[in-house]
């Protein structure tokens, strides 16, 4: 297992105001977080203060992230990559555009998410819980989750992790949130909406050992 960064460029792309998000007057924290965890409208396309604000197909956004992947994992026409927490699955249709020929597929807990999918990649999707993924073991030649698994109370993170090793051959990669000092812990709490475990990397480090994923990781800190 090793720590791979590909997403930091687009996490750093952000400005956050740490504050502002906890206290607006509107949608103070708990309200935003109660609408972001339908999973809905609200949580994709609806008030900025919520969360995304518009979760739109950006030309360019996820390419580089998708070439990244594609080039360390030596991905190839013909295989078969399964995306867990696909949103949208923007990043999906980007690794059909820097690998054609790739057999895409993605799942996810939103009903809205999928109904409103890239259309290219629409029918490669489905909706599904990362603890019971639909997929037959060692289906998939690289098996990825980006900002999922933070999502889950820990009651279901040992499933998760061992529903994405069942399904993978061998390749895997997750992104997760986490904290190293009181500061990141602090401007995680304020700024997710949808977290629910709340690891440093020693404790993810140990949810990894005890499920045996062997896979690569990273982890999104909010400095």
């Amino acid at each position: 297992m090793s720590y791979i960064d590909f997403l930091s460029p687009v996490h750093k792309s952000t400005q956050r105001d740490y504050l502002a998000r906890v206290n607006d007057p509107e949608y103070p924290k708990a309200k935003a977080a109660d609408l972001a965890k339908n999973w809905s409208f609200d949580y994709w396309d609806g008030d900025r203060r919520i969360n995304y604000g518009g979760y739109r197909y950006m030309e360019g956004r996820w390419e580089k992230v998708a070439k990244m992947m594609a080039d360390h994992y030596g991905l190839k026409a013909g295989d078969k990559v399964l995306d867990i927490g696909c949103g949208k699955g923007f990043l999906l249709f980007d690794f059909t555009k820097v690998v054609p020929g790739l057999d895409v597929y993605g799942s996810d807990v939103s009903n809205y998410a999928i109904e409103n999918a890239k259309e290219e990649i629409k029918d490669k999707l489905t909706v599904a819980n990362a603890i019971k993924l639909p997929y037959p073991d060692k289906h998939f030649d690289f098996v990825y989750s980006l900002n999922t698994f933070h999502n889950l109370h820990n009651y279901d993170l040992e499933q998760a992790l061992r529903e994405m090793n069942r399904v993978s051959k061998q390749k895997k990669y997750i992104c997760v949130e986490s904290y190293r000092n009181e500061v990141e812990k602090a401007n995680l709490l304020y700024w997710q909406v949808t977290c629910e475990a709340f690891c440093t990397p020693e404790e993810w480090d140990w949810w990894f050992k005890l499920t045996h994923y062997d896979g690569d990781h990273s982890f999104i800190y909010f400095e």
